[in-house]
């Protein structure tokens, strides 16, 4: 029986018993805004079962088309490693409400299974909720299904009526006992039958499940039953279409066949049980009737599922070796299997077809080049994936994290997700930072679909006149002017300024005409083309879109960002060659101050190698190398011998930067003409980031020799202090430090002495209650550790004792409690502590012979140290 046929028969069974047909509601819930997706059959009824809303009816049947993946329910990731798990589905239905209950709902779904669907009556099992002894009957005494085949399931998620086998809406609301049908698929399939240790497995297969809402829950969780009890049910359309075709997966069925079936002619697979098969012919269900329902791929909410879904199947269809356009063809014999039931879909095929298309242009530009990425990142991350480099996979790639998260789950890999929310939380920071807009590199939709990429003119000059202003974004939306003293960005049709990318930050200057100026604060990329100018306005009159500026690049600031990113490739290449090929890249910055380069590294990097990578790349600088850009293509680059560096979004074709014959990489970024235009190079320095992952920070040029000259001003003032000439400065530096050590120890050595004198006169006046020795006193001119020692050589002189020391410095009091021998038991070093703490503002604790804690040196401390040992004897009387 094909899957269109068991649709119209379910249809026409329930229309035969006095139901009203209701087509499939939108997968965009009209009317519940705490759903992303329609997830289930009841949801277009929700209302009506809250009692909110009246139906002219009070029988119906429906096929409901449902999505489940994003938010609360979402079973994206199972997709394709499963049997039956869909993000998309058809839930076959039947309601009642407040009209039939669970006589009809029971007898007439046996009828539609063993009488019209001819599914063998041995062959099926039900399970009911424990205490539902109706339903129970119903099925033995009424239907005929033997008691071994009918299942009672308890309260088995932890709290009452939490049950596979019971049904609420809420916390509160209506709800209710629900009955399951199974189908045995045969002793030859592993799995046992509901309810049992091995139920999970695939023998016994779920079909259709019968909620019978019959109570309204209080907040006490009392229930009460409902005045109209309802009846609501679903059966999944594809799990069901398995069982009819005798086929134990879903993507075994016809409908899918077929999809299947062209997604591997598309791809030139014959292997059609293929994963990445089952997920095309998946994914292209969800996606279309997702854009038939109004939803078209962005960067939030439902746009966002859907463009994770579209890019999930471009991923597998590049797996299996697609390079061009496919999956919007898909769409045609979709059509083919399900417009009749859904006219929408066929009225609305080319829309679908044309929105795929786009977006799939759109993704496979950069889909190999990060999947290169991935393939780096993976080949050097051990068993998790960073999450900085998820996070990259996102930010340069539109990789959503949850593709990462299922290649790295293919190759038996995880992703560092909290590593990934920090990056997230930190860029919506540095968005939110400085004045800038919280919409940083971002545009309104509507203004970017009507502009042309931005000329970048920055390689070649730092000024441009005639400009024209394209746009001007505010507050993250497009408005037509700014006024005096306002903030915004602006998008210019052609643009000296570069743009934040690839570690460079975004150049600075000014934009002006003769009615004002605007001075640039940063430089982002908008939507992957556009560029962005933030700053103010200030004129006379207002700076409206149309008008047309003269734009002047900050050259002192480019000039010196310039020599930091060209010293960044020279530094990359000289890493390389000190410690070995396995270095590359794991972050960047390229600033005017300083250039940071974050590397795969197993251990800190030496002085010695430090100075050998300073050494390379002076050498280097020296040299005096043409930096020579050429433009080629991505594949001819990689064979030319260049590394991708800073993970840019590269095009068909790329930029290549080879500085003689000492590095050959790709960068977007802007460069020297020469090497020997760095000047100089100082690694300032080296510190780890992460598990594997080394930072080494530098200065060049300018900021190179700022940096050695004040380096000298330090050496010759620490030489003054040391009264050297500099060249001797080490060894009385170094003369002194070993006087210093020689002198601590000496004080250490008399600190002993007084403590020991101390103890042995503390001991001697020693308070005695019950036989246990109290000491309580201050002790001056001794740290933590000296009352520790004390406290431990009155223990052994005193044996059963109760010890609490003082020692006093900048105004706070460090406290020593020790409990030994008989008192253990009766007193806790802890409560000692805290009994004193708490009386000068502090706090304290520990372990019950010894403890430690402080607070303010108040000039009561004497007294409540003179009371202690009448504290002690009432602890110790207390428990005796």
């Amino acid at each position: 029986m094909k899957t269109a046929d068991i649709r119209s028969a379910f249809l026409d069974f329930f229309r035969a018993k006095g139901h009203t047909i209701v087509p499939s509601a939108s997968l965009v819930p009209a009317s519940d805004p705490t759903l992303l997706f329609t997830n289930s059959g009841m949801v277009p009824f929700k209302n009506v079962f809250l009692g909110s809303e009246k139906l002219p009816y009070v029988r119906a049947a429906d096929v409901q088309r449902c999505l489940r993946a994003g938010g609360k329910h979402n079973d994206l990731d199972a997709v394709g490693y499963t049997a039956r798990h869909h993000t998309f589905f058809e839930m076959l239905g039947n309601w009642s409400f407040g009209d039939y209950f669970k006589r009809e709902a029971i007898a007439w779904a046996w009828e539609l299974l063993t009488g019209v669907f001819k599914l063998p009556a041995e062959k099926l099992w039900v399970t009911v909720y424990h205490t539902d002894d109706e339903a129970y009957d119903i099925w033995h005494k009424i239907v005929g299904v033997p008691a071994e085949r009918i299942v009672r399931i308890g309260d088995n998620k932890g709290a009452p009526f939490a049950s596979d086998n019971f049904w609420q809406m809420a916390d509160t609301g209506p709800c209710g006992p629900c009955t399951e049908i199974f189908y045995d698929h045969g002793a030859e399939i592993a799995g046992g039958p509901p309810g049992s240790p091995d139920e999970d497995g695939d023998r016994y297969i779920e079909i259709w499940n019968l909620v019978f809402m019959q109570f309204d829950r209080a907040p006490d969780g009392t229930l009460s039953p409902l005045p109209a009890p309802c009846v609501d049910t679903g059966m999944g359309l594809e799990r069901l279409a398995a069982v009819l075709q005798h086929v134990h997966s879903n993507y075994e069925i016809d409908l899918f066949q077929h999809l299947v079936k062209v997604a591997a002619e598309l791809t030139g697979t014959k292997n059609l049980a293929n994963q990445s098969l089952r997920v095309i012919a998946d994914h292209v269900r969800a996606c279309s009737f997702l854009i038939v329902d109004g939803v078209l791929p962005s960067n939030e909410g439902r746009g966002y599922v859907l463009r994770r879904i579209i890019r999930r199947a471009l991923r597998h269809g590049w797996m299996l070796g697609v390079r061009g356009d496919f999956f919007w063809k898909m769409v045609q014999p979709l059509v083919e299997e399900m417009g009749e039931a859904y006219p929408e879909l066929k009225q609305k095929q080319s829309f679908v077809e044309d929105a795929l298309r786009t977006e799939e242009v759109r993704f496979g530009e950069t889909l190999e080049h990060g999947m290169r990425l991935f393939d780096e990142v993976a080949a050097k991350s051990g068993k998790t994936i960073p999450g900085a480099d998820a996070f990259r996979l996102y930010d340069t790639y539109g990789f959503p994290v949850d593709l990462t998260a299922d290649i790295a789950r293919e190759r038996g890999l995880t992703v560092d997700m909290a590593g990934f929310e920090q990056a997230m939380n930190e860029q919506r920071e540095r968005a939110r930072a400085a004045g800038k807009f919280e919409a940083k590199g971002q545009m309104p939709a509507e203004l970017a679909s009507q502009l042309a990429p931005t000329a970048f003119l920055g390689y070649e000059a730092l000024a441009a006149r005639g400009c024209k202003v394209l746009g001007i974004v505010r507050d993250g939306r497009e408005v037509q002017q700014l006024g005096e003293g306002e903030q915004g960005y602006l998008i210019l049709d052609r643009t000296p300024f570069y743009a934040e990318s690839g570690g460079q930050v975004g150049d600075t200057g000014a934009l002006s005409n003769g009615a004002g100026r605007f001075a640039v604060a940063d430089t982002q990329k908008m939507g992957g083309v556009f560029f962005g100018h933030a700053g103010s306005w200030h004129g006379a009159q207002p700076l409206k879109t149309g008008d047309v500026v003269d734009a002047q690049v900050d050259a002192t600031r480019r000039q010196a960002i310039v020599l930091n990113h060209s010293a960044t490739h020279l530094l990359h290449a000289a890493l390389r060659k000190v410690l070995g090929t396995h270095v590359t890249q794991k972050g960047s910055l390229v600033a005017p101050e300083r250039l940071r380069f974050d590397f795969a590294h197993h251990k800190p990097v030496s002085r010695e190698e430090l100075a050998e990578v300073e050494a390379l790349v002076n050498a280097e600088v020296r040299r005096n190398a043409d930096a020579e850009v050429r433009h080629m293509a991505y594949d001819d680059a990689i064979a030319f011998g260049a590394m991708a560096l800073f993970g840019e979004k590269y095009g068909d074709e790329v930029r290549v930067l080879k500085m003689g014959d000492f590095s050959t990489e790709l960068c977007g970024g802007t460069h020297v003409g020469r090497t020997g235009d760095i000047g100089l190079f100082k690694i300032v320095a080296e510190s780890g980031v992460a598990s594997g992952v080394r930072r080494v920070e530098a200065v060049t040029g300018a900021g190179a020799l700022a940096f050695v000259t004040d380096e000298e001003r330090r050496l010759g003032e620490l030489s003054q202090l040391l009264s050297s000439s500099g060249d001797d400065a080490i060894d009385k530096l170094r003369q002194l430090f070993d006087k210093q050590k020689k002198l601590e120890r000496e004080l250490e050595s008399l600190r002993a002495k007084a403590a020991g004198s101390a103890t042995a006169e503390l001991a001697s006046n020693a308070h005695e209650v019950d036989g246990i020795k109290v000491v309580a006193a201050r002790l001056e001119g001794l740290d933590a550790k000296a009352l520790r020692d004390s406290v431990d050589q009155l223990k052994q002189q005193l044996g059963d004792c109760v010890i609490l020391l003082a020692g006093a410095a900048d105004g706070r009091v460090s406290l020593i409690a020790g409990v030994h021998g008989r008192a253990l038991g009766r007193v806790k070093a802890g409560d000692v502590v805290s009994h004193v703490a708490k009386q000068i503002d502090g706090k304290g604790g520990g372990r019950p012979d010894m403890a430690q804690g402080g607070g303010v040196d108040a000039p009561e401390l004497s007294t409540i140290l003179a009371g202690l040992p009448s504290w002690a004897a009432g602890q110790l009387s207390a428990r005796t």
